[in-house]
């Protein structure tokens, strides 16, 4: 374990807080966290690890708060969450046993077409539309292929769920936002699971993420609960081009 010091705990703190309040908005806690963890010293599978050890803190507090304010119906979406779990503990097992370049570099240009499709759609998800794909289909089709994505690599997850419901089932953005955190909520926790077997948690260094990472959720998402779908799309628009440069940077440079 890396020598830690109250400043870099302190650290820790602030980046699960900053963390939290991005990812209960539109996803993307991740971009800051890991980085985060790896600035302290923790060599990359610890950081990985330790990454979904605090992360459900988060999805849980997101979860709960926006079924409690009705932004989802859960008996709707269950079966995302069982196709979600198949899907992580695949991608999770498998990290070890593929490449992952491929992945990498293609996710930026992914994550750009949900940004073009967000910035160029005015009115996204400012209202209920017709569902494209049966329920069904729509949740097993992502709930595998998101799910293996969270558990293989991760940057970008809740975005790919956000605007899944907004163009496939037809969600405004805020049901959107709600929808997606049990999906993440699931794949962060089964990936979590084989961290735990395979000994790479740091569990001081996440709990203490962890409690930045609830004071952060609280906070975003009260705004996504109050403030208009367009607030959303917004939001969406900054952190997925945020994500974007930094994958781009990252994966290519």
């Amino acid at each position: 374990m890396p020598e830690m010091t109250l400043l870099s705990y302190l650290f820790v703190f602030l980046g699960g807080t900053a963390a939290g309040f991005i990812d209960s908005i539109a996803g993307g806690g991740g971009m800051i966290t890991i980085p985060v963890l790896l600035s302290v010293g923790l060599p990359p599978h610890l950081a990985l690890g330790t990454n979904k050890l605090q992360s459900p803190f988060g999805t849980l507090t997101a979860t709960l708060r926006y079924g409690k304010s009705g932004l989802f119906d859960f008996k709707k979406i269950w079966p995302g969450v069982v196709f979600t779990f198949m899907g992580a503990a695949a991608g999770t097992i498998l990290i070890q046993m593929i490449s992952a370049d491929f992945l990498k570099k293609a996710i930026p240009l992914l994550l750009s077409g949900i940004f073009l499709y967000t910035l160029f759609k005015k009115n996204l998800g400012e209202r209920q539309e017709q569902s494209r794909l049966k329920p069904m289909i729509f949740l097993l089709l992502f709930g595998l292929i998101v799910g293996f994505y969270d558990g293989f690599f991760g940057p970008g997850t809740g975005s790919f769920w956000t605007i899944g419901f907004v163009t496939l089932m037809g969600m405004n953005l805020k049901g959107a936002t709600g929808a997606a955190k049990p999906m993440n909520l699931t794949s962060n926790a089964t990936s979590l699971v084989f961290f735990l077997i395979g000994g790479n948690v740091l569990f001081p260094v996440g709990l203490i993420m962890a409690a930045g990472q609830v004071l952060g959720t609280l906070a975003g998402s009260h705004l996504v609960i109050k403030q208009h779908p367009r607030f959303v799309r917004y939001a969406i628009l900054i952190i997925v081009g945020a994500t974007i440069l930094n994958t781009f940077i990252n994966y290519y440079f």
